[in-house]
């Protein structure tokens, strides 16, 4: 089977790529190498950008299996230029599903939900409240009628490769940097609820679904925890951790539980790695000293605005 792995270099990338490289498959990796300084892993590789349609097109065409993860990720990623980002996060999308009729594995957001109450299936109305989420509803509709199966991820956390950055932008990621580095966690409001996946998991998945013939869009999680919990367990790891809850609420005013039901049953999804193994993991390379984690590379925002 000819797998082409679209962003194959990136957080979730590295995960896929050491999955598959373990069983019989043709892989070929594209990626622009945005937050990367090289490739070093023995696949076969292209650079480009997802809009070089002719870079890009060719190899869509030999492809059985595309495996979609290229996007600009994070609400602040993509304010940092609109423009580009639903040119990179839709547009190429919307190409993509008029050039093949092959089998497409596509990485959305449980953020298209927004701020909504109860637990929330894939039947549940979207609720966009940042560009990111936008245009990944945008793309999940360009794909409405391909032969897509859409992930819609929860947060992601944990440690995925050897090769690829670790992103410290994400909510668990982060509460064990501060925690390391700071010797402090501040929370604001924490009432806000985040649907939880470790990132080899999501590989775990999209292993699974290259020979599914199930399409459609199913939501990807672990646990529903509060932002207020989720800080108390990652303390729990960091005992001389003082932490301070204020009652400000943050900025971002996402709140959202999901179910992934749909996907056990149809797609047999089990994900295997705890949010306590995910905390271990970053904390060991903290420990280590094995990353700085003052480089604004590991933020996906952070590293975008240092190149503005």
């Amino acid at each position: 089977m000819k797998v082409l792995v679209v962003g194959g270099a990136g957080y979730v990338g590295g995960a896929v790529v050491d999955l598959l490289s373990q069983g019989l498959y043709d892989i070929h990796v594209y990626d622009s190498l945005l937050y990367e300084e090289a490739y070093r892993r023995e696949v076969p590789f292209t650079r480009g950008d997802v809009r070089d349609w002719d870079r890009l097109g060719p190899l869509v065409q030999e492809a059985d299996v595309i495996v979609w993860l290229a996007a600009i990720v994070g609400d602040g990623a993509c304010q940092v230029s609109a423009t580009e980002a639903r040119s990179v996060n839709h547009a190429s999308v919307e190409t993509l599903s008029q050039s093949t009729d092959a089998r497409i594995i596509f990485m959305s957001t449980c953020s298209v939900y927004g701020a909504q109450q109860g637990v929330l299936t894939e039947e549940s109305p979207t609720n966009p409240l940042s560009v990111y989420a936008e245009t990944k509803v945008e793309a999940e509709a360009a794909l409405a009628n391909s032969n897509a199966l859409v992930f819609r991820l929860g947060t992601l956390f944990g440690v995925g490769d050897l090769y690829s950055r670790i992103r410290l932008d994400l909510v668990v990621n982060t509460l064990v940097a501060r925690a390391h580095t700071r010797g402090a966690l501040t929370v604001f409001g924490g009432d806000q609820f985040r649907p939880l996946l470790h990132v080899k998991d999501v590989a775990r998945q999209i292993e699974g679904a290259l020979t599914s013939e199930v399409t459609g869009v199913f939501n990807l999680g672990r646990q529903n925890i509060r932002i207020i919990d989720l800080a108390h367990q990652v303390r729990s790891h960091f005992p001389d951790v003082e932490m301070e809850v204020r009652d400000i609420p943050f900025e971002d005013q996402r709140n959202y539980r999901v179910r992934w039901d749909h996907a056990e049953e149809e797609l047999g999804f089990e994900p295997h790695f705890t949010v306590d193994d995910g905390i271990l993991e970053v904390k060991q390379l903290l420990l280590d000293r094995r990353i700085d984690v003052d480089n604004p590379r590991y933020s996906n925002c952070g590293f975008l605005v240092s190149k503005v």
